[in-house]
């Protein structure tokens, strides 16, 4: 073996026993894709109970316009609430596609209604942007931001939060 061979094998081998840098992981949210009238919106899942079909629905009289009323889950009563209402988006009427995604939060449950769920992915926090101005009726309180191919995440608990969402209505005697 000549010199420049030992030396290269030295190298490499040198090379080989460093200790491997650790890789900074990317921060990922896992979301549940759901499309309301033409756009895709996205909610992290760990916000997310379960989703079930759009059957039964209980009008409730004296909430606002963007509840749809409630639906029992099991024994128990959630409330239901049209996002495209709630947000001003344009509305398609309801259809027997949709889909009722429960969201959970230590305050409350509240269900949401969606024309479709696409299932669920992975989304880098990092590549999440500013919202398009393009995008209407939603306002930037409940947006995590808006991914490279147009999926807009939602921020759930901004919306579990929102005092706009709780119904205190006192009935006098």
């Amino acid at each position: 073996m000549t010199e420049d061979q030992q030396r290269i094998l030295k190298a490499r081998a040198q090379a080989l026993a460093q200790e491997p840098v650790a890789q900074a992981t990317e921060a990922m949210i896992e979301v549940v894709e759901f499309s309301l009238a033409t756009e895709r919106y996205a909610i992290e899942i760990s916000f997310v109970r379960e989703v079930f079909p759009f059957k039964e629905l209980t009008p409730v009289p004296c909430t606002p316009p963007f509840y749809t009323g409630i639906v029992n889950v099991r024994g128990r009563l959630i409330p239901v609430v049209d996002l495209k209402k709630f947000f001003d988006l344009p509305a398609n009427g309801l259809q027997d596609l949709h889909k009722v995604i429960i969201l959970h939060s230590a305050e409350m449950d509240l269900g949401i209604l969606a024309d479709d769920v696409g299932g669920v992915r992975s989304v880098s926090v990092s590549q999440l942007q500013a919202a398009l101005p393009t995008l209407s009726g939603i306002g930037q309180e409940y947006l995590r931001g808006v991914t490279g191919d147009r999926l807009v995440v939602l921020d759930a608990e901004r919306i579990l939060g929102d005092p706009k969402i709780v119904v205190h209505e006192e009935i006098e005697k």
